[in-house]
């Protein structure tokens, strides 16, 4: 005869199958937060802002509030999600950068490739070389002219250590032999400040950063750190076919929610971005501030996650790069 304790862990058993259906249903019952590690204004603020409503939508009028957590190069927003119960209501929305932090912060108290379950992949984009209009700059090979006749190395400022553009600037000095300084900043909206009033010689970001700079004559675009033209502005070469075959770096934006999270939590989270970046309205208005929409499952962005993370542990060794 069966005694209580197996009784109990029969019915148990039996309702498991219910769960998962009943968790998608309940979730959310309470407002969605969301870190991005960058300042607002810049190009990941914008991206969460834009499919923010439509997300909010698919999840039944959920509140979803975006909070912006700049500092250690994303690490400070991470550490926040890393720390949170694995429940789906503490998110992180962040960029390519992500996957360096873990390579230029070696004391954290969590580990990137453990501690986040992808959700999906939101769109990616260039960055972009660009130079204040005071510096009198116009091109890409005037650029490495006047880069080389500055002691101690032409500065350049990124939206933070770690990011897309300082890796960007690293490879640019280490395959030209030209000496270049890395400006940390808070955000790109930051560098495009600097660049318009001409403080800075010259930065690397994205493109809805440098967009109201360029559109008001105070900065001037000279190359895409793609492998090919792409990113909202028209007819900026790349540093690939500018004299530097091969070079191709691409930011990216994602949502991630802690390891642990429920399947049925983290998929139904997927699907209201994948309902997000289908809107045409949202994806016309991320093409227009130089994202291209790229929409990916779980799946297919943690096998970008492994690949890029393998390419990225090449480029560090092969540039030297500091991240002090």
């Amino acid at each position: 005869m069966p005694n209580r304790r197996s009784i109990l862990s029969l019915g148990l058993v039996a309702t498991m199958p219910l769960a998962a259906p009943a968790l998608a249903q309940t979730y959310p019952s309470r407002p969605i937060r969301v870190l991005v590690p960058y300042a607002p204004g810049g190009n990941s603020d914008t991206m969460m802002r834009l499919i923010q409503p439509r997300m909010s939508e698919f999840l039944g009028g959920a509140t979803i509030v975006i909070e912006n957590r700049t500092g250690a190069g994303g690490a400070l927003a991470a550490g926040v999600v890393a720390a949170a119960p694995a429940d789906g209501y503490t998110l992180l929305f962040d960029a390519a950068s992500f996957l360096i932090a873990q390579f230029a912060n070696r004391d954290l108290p969590f580990d990137y490739e453990t501690a986040f379950a992808p959700v999906a992949l939101v769109g990616e984009l260039p960055y972009v070389l660009a130079v204040s209009a005071q510096s009198g700059i116009r091109d890409f090979p005037g650029y490495l002219d006047a880069a080389r006749k500055v002691q101690g190395g032409m500065p350049y400022g990124t939206p933070g250590v770690g990011n897309v553009g300082h890796l960007a600037g690293a490879l640019l000095s280490f395959r030209s032999g030209i000496p270049m300084e890395h400006v940390p900043y808070r955000g790109g909206a930051d560098v495009a400040r600097d660049l318009s009033a001409g403080t800075l010689p010259s930065g690397y970001l994205g493109s809805s950063s440098i967009k109201p700079a360029l559109e008001a004559g105070r900065a001037v675009a000279i190359a895409l750190t793609s492998g090919e033209r792409r990113g909202g502005i028209e007819g900026i070469p790349t540093i690939a076919e500018s004299g530097f075959p091969g070079f191709d770096l691409t930011s990216w934006n994602a949502l991630f929610c802690r390891s642990g999270t429920p399947e049925p939590v983290r998929a139904r989270l997927e699907a209201a971005v994948a309902h997000a970046t289908a809107d045409q309205e949202v994806r016309a208005r991320l093409t227009a501030s130089g994202t291209t929409p790229m929409p990916a499952d779980s799946a297919k962005l943690t096998e970008r996650l492994t690949r890029e993370r393998a390419m990225l542990r090449q480029l560090i060794r092969d540039t030297g790069i500091s991240f002090g």
